[in-house]
């Protein structure tokens, strides 16, 4: 088996999925699609991806699991200006926790609370 990619799919827990679907529509400047799949028990909001080589992922609302701080962080790409996405996000009801930090080579990353509690990562090589 080959391997692409070391994430293959994330979930990010959320109470409250239109409240949510709003504010990372509104900080990444995207669409999150939302499938129906009524016997999966869940409610979900998938990010954009490429299906054939990409990471995907969702917001998921489920019985059972629920948002917060302090459990497995991602990162989500940004393309292009990761100031213009920190900017957005107190306005869109989150908190920036970690401002733009330089990872050298590697570009630069920081770190956001989300409407629903949870912690996550931006990455931007620029």
């Amino acid at each position: 088996m080959s391997k692409k990619n070391a994430l293959s799919w994330f979930d990010i827990y959320v109470a409250d999925l239109i409240r949510a679907r709003a504010f990372y529509a509104s900080i990444l400047e995207t669409e999150l699609d939302t499938p129906e799949n009524p016997e999966s028990g869940m409610e979900m909001a998938i990010f954009p991806f490429d299906y054939e080589n990409g990471i995907g992922g969702a917001l998921v609302k489920k019985e059972g699991h629920g948002p917060g701080a302090g459990g497995t962080l991602i990162y989500l790409n940004v393309e292009g200006d990761l100031d213009g996405v920190l900017s957005r996000i107190p306005a869109a009801g989150g908190t920036v926790l970690q401002p733009r930090l330089g990872i050298g080579e590697h570009g630069f990353i920081a770190i956001f609370r989300d409407t629903e509690g949870n912690t996550i990562g931006l990455h931007s090589l620029s």
